[in-house]
């Protein structure tokens, strides 16, 4: 690997230096936003590790942003906290709301597997990825831990855990909240009631409403969408908080949330690459770098997402003379379906049923034009249709993935000052989830949100892959931290566990509709023929150990090593037999040799890190850096297949990844009301080992941008006793990414069957470009109010936030970023 030595071994090398050069290796830890908001006693308090401790004395990589951080920099949302934070990105929104994939320093989320990120919020662990993204309430601080975090969360910390504290009621009525209104007619309301009830409780009510009409119109030719914007949002919560102090021992903390969403789905465009058509069409938009790509929506099917959330959770803290109980337990319900265009039209899976013949033949007469390179032709078998085309060739596809979960902890933790610190719990976890992908007729009319629609109806289903998964998690750890001297402290943590899982089939044996000698599920007609129940454990035993040295009160140097697990699962039952019908079959198909089957394995990083922080100026200039290796067998990755079965989404596996990087931050207050930030992170990434696609060994991991950075400044001067002005400006840079396994390379596809020799893909256009979004606010504030004026992506810069190669297909399903917004805040606390 290119970095791998230089970084991990200078890294090394630098340590006992680093009290002379303190910025040589350094990494964004502390805050890579803005000036931070201390305590009154000047220590900022973090709990990433499940414990209070100040941040400047936690041997691992943290970044905090604090409740004057947020507001300062107007984050509302999950995403644009990431984006404040070097080495960690997000991808969300793409295909739907409860579809979020967090990667930090390499270690992504794989779409529709189980967390790779522990999200915390207030001492509870939320377990499904839909809740990753939503409002939770008025945050007051938010972190990042990096690395892998198993033995303090368990399952689904590979890459991280994020750590959301929200507001507690006050022992005063307080009133507060913000509005904002936007380009794009966009508004967001939030506004929070807390105060007491008697002398000894305390209640938080808050409510939040968020709307945008999107930046990407529909141009289709169907009435039902055209106009309309392909990512449009509209949501609204509403939650609240009870705190008791039942006695002096014992605090209750009781709290409850419900949201709906509605949004727009699927916002992804074809991009081919595909050379040979490109020469023979003369027509290069057949081999096209997906970043020169401009969009061009015509879908003729409402793309339609609708999220249901109901959440509650109780949680009490018992104080004991030398130790600490607390327990907590959680339920959640968060209900998802999707409608929209599905990807069968460039392949003809409807190309003989009389609506989608109907509807090419309506289109081409009206003098309708599809986007560079596809054809309208005066038939579907003469056209060159692509996917999400405005015809009813595609189909629509419908996704169901409704979850209940319920989950539950015990910790015991000592108090008091003795240089023996410990803690031990148990936790359990119950998993209801159902998860179904359908492929159905759209006879342009009405557009049913059901999985399963019988022949007749208004969309009759030709594929269908649904499941109920259920599981149950049981898991228990410790951990000891003991100071050997003042400067010197060891600490070890331990956790085990074990993730029983069982998938059952839920699909009936019915013919498809389109072709009845072939069941709505390939599982019926392929391989063993049927479906069964399945049931797997995945267990893993989960160690850290970390070392802090204090080298004086304001610098310290630490190493830490840690195990993370993310525990393996089913795929739709069936998707193995289409990979092996219509793809690998050496006869009747590609012989592609794809390692995908009905059961994905189990992740496990390993990862070491060596750090360093710096206190300097009196306070005024924190600087902290590390360099980190982190080895990933069985990376899950999530890969999307099309062809004339319908679509297929699967979870695989890549044997072996090797992570390498280092990270560098320096948060500097210049003078009183002038501060300034710098970070990034850069990452070197070597597949090593890839039995699910053996060609792809010596690329890079998926979805893991190069480097990032992240710089910025405020400015907050008196304008008179009363008012200050205050400026804010930042900058984030995302380096080159590629999104599959499949990079710079030739794939063979399924047009190599229909014209021998012309189906070849190249890859080598499908990394994204790196690119810069400047963020600007000015306003002016009091102690009560703040008035700000904001851009976001101020030079409406052009950026792809996800692509999803499809190598057999012969091409990328690419969905634009957000453009430029303008809009101005009000803010209110009383």
């Amino acid at each position: 690997m290119r970095l791998k030595h230089s970084l991990f071994l200078a890294g090394v090398a630098a340590i006992p230096f680093l009290g002379i050069t303190p910025l040589q290796a350094q990494q964004v830890t502390e805050s890579a936003a803005s000036e931070e908001r201390l305590s009154d006693d000047g220590i900022i308090t973090v709990t990433a590790r499940r414990q209070s401790e100040s941040l400047n004395d936690v041997p691992a990589s943290v970044s905090v942003l604090t409740a004057e951080n947020l507001a300062d920099s107007g984050i509302a949302t999950m995403e644009q906290a990431i984006a404040f934070t070097p080495g960690v990105t997000i991808v969300s929104n793409a295909a739907q709301a409860g579809d979020a994939q967090i990667n930090i320093r390499g270690v992504n989320g794989a779409r529709d597997a189980e967390n790779n990120v522990a999200l915390v919020v207030d001492g509870i662990l939320k377990t499904n990825t839909a809740a990753v993204t939503q409002y939770q309430g008025v945050m007051e601080q938010f972190e990042v831990l990096k690395g892998p975090q198993g033995a303090y969360y368990g399952r689904g910390a590979t890459a991280g855990a994020i750590v959301l504290t929200t507001k507690k009621p006050s022992d005063y009525l307080a009133v507060s909240g913000k509005v904002s209104v936007a380009t794009q007619d966009s508004q967001l309301g939030e506004a929070s009631i807390s105060g007491p009830l008697t002398d000894d409780i305390g209640a938080v009510v808050y409510g939040r409403y968020r709307h945008t009409d999107g930046f990407y119109e529909n141009t289709g030719f169907d009435p039902r969408t055209q106009g309309k914007t392909v990512d449009n949002l509209r949501e609204w919560s509403i939650g609240g908080r009870i705190f008791a102090q039942a006695s002096d021992d014992l605090q209750i903390d009781a709290k409850a949330r419900y949201g709906k969403l509605k949004s727009a789905s699927l916002k992804f465009e074809p991009v081919f690459a595909l050379p040979t058509f490109a020469a023979a069409f003369g027509n290069p938009d057949f081999f096209k770098d997906v970043n020169d790509h401009r969009f061009t929506f015509l879908r003729n099917v409402p793309n339609i997402n609708n999220q249901r959330t109901i959440e509650a959770s109780l949680k009490f803290d018992y104080e004991f003379d030398s130790a600490k109980l607390t327990g907590w337990a959680s339920f959640s319900d968060i209900d998802e379906t999707l409608t929209g265009d599905a990807t069968a039209a460039g392949l003809g899976r409807f190309n003989g049923q009389a609506s989608c013949i109907n509807s090419v033949a309506n289109l081409f007469a009206s003098g309708a034009t599809l986007q560079s390179p596809l054809i309208l032709a005066p038939t579907p078998g003469d056209s060159i249709l692509g996917a999400f085309s405005p015809t009813t060739c595609d189909g629509i596809q419908v996704t169901v993935r409704d979850q209940r979960d319920i989950s539950a902890e015990l910790r015991l933790v000592s108090t008091g000052s003795s240089p023996l610190q410990w803690s031990l719990g148990a936790y359990y976890l119950h998993i209801d989830r159902h998860y179904g992908v359908a492929v159905n007729e759209d006879t342009g009319g009405v557009v049913l949100d059901t999985l399963l629609n019988l022949p007749g109806s208004a969309n009759p289903t030709s594929q269908l892959f649904d499941d109920q998964l259920l599981t149950n998690v049981f898991a228990g750890f410790g951990s000891l931290e003991y100071e050997v001297t003042p400067e010197f402290t060891v600490a070890g943590a331990l956790r085990f566990d074990r993730e029983e899982r069982r998938v059952n089939p839920l699909v009936p044996n019915l013919p498809d509709p389109i072709d009845p000698t072939r069941s709505i599920n390939p599982g019926y007609d392929f391989g063993s023929g049927t479906l069964v129940s399945k049931s797997r454990v995945y267990q893993q035993l989960q160690p850290k150990v970390t070392l802090r040295y204090a080298v004086t009160p304001d610098f310290s140097v630490y190493a830490d090593y840690g195990v993370g697990f993310k525990a393996g699962g089913f795929n739709s039952q069936g998707s193995e037999a289409v990979i092996e019908t219509f793809f690998n079959d050496p006869v009747l198909a590609l012989g592609s040799d794809i390692g995908v089957n009905d059961e994905y394995q189990k992740e496990k990083s390993e990862a070491m890190e060596l750090g360093f922080k710096l206190n300097a100026l009196d306070g005024d200039l924190q600087v902290s850096g590390a360099v980190y290796r982190n080895i990933v067998n069985g990376m899950q990755f999530f890969e999307f297949f099309t062809g004339t079965f319908g679509l297929l989404r699967v979870v695989s596996n890549i044997d072996k990844v090797e992570l390498y990087g280092a990270e560098l931050g320096i948060n500097y207050k210049v003078t009183p009301g002038f501060t300034i930030n710098i970070g990034g992170n850069i990452l070197d990434s070597e597949i090593k080992r890839n039995s699910a696609r053996t060609n792809t060994v010596g690329n890079k991991a998926p979805y893991s941008a190069d480097y990032t950075l992240n710089a910025g400044f405020l400015i907050e001067q008196p304008i008179n006793d009363s008012l200050d002005f205050t400026f804010k400006a930042d900058y984030r840079l995302t380096g080159p990414t590629w999104f599959h396994v499949v990079q710079d390379q030739q794939v063979r596809t399924v047009f190599d069957l229909i014209i021998p020799g012309a189906g070849i893909a190249d890859y080598s256009k499908t990394q994204r470009d790196a690119y810069g979004i400047v963020n600007l606010r000015a306003g002016i504030k009091s102690d009560r109010w703040r008035l700000t004026a904001f851009a976001n992506n101020l030079f409406k810069k052009h950026y792809l936030e996800e692509v999803i190669p499809a190598p057999e297909f012969g091409g990328s399903f690419s969905t634009p970023g957000s453009l430029r917004q303008i809009g101005v805040e009000f803010g209110f606390d009383f």
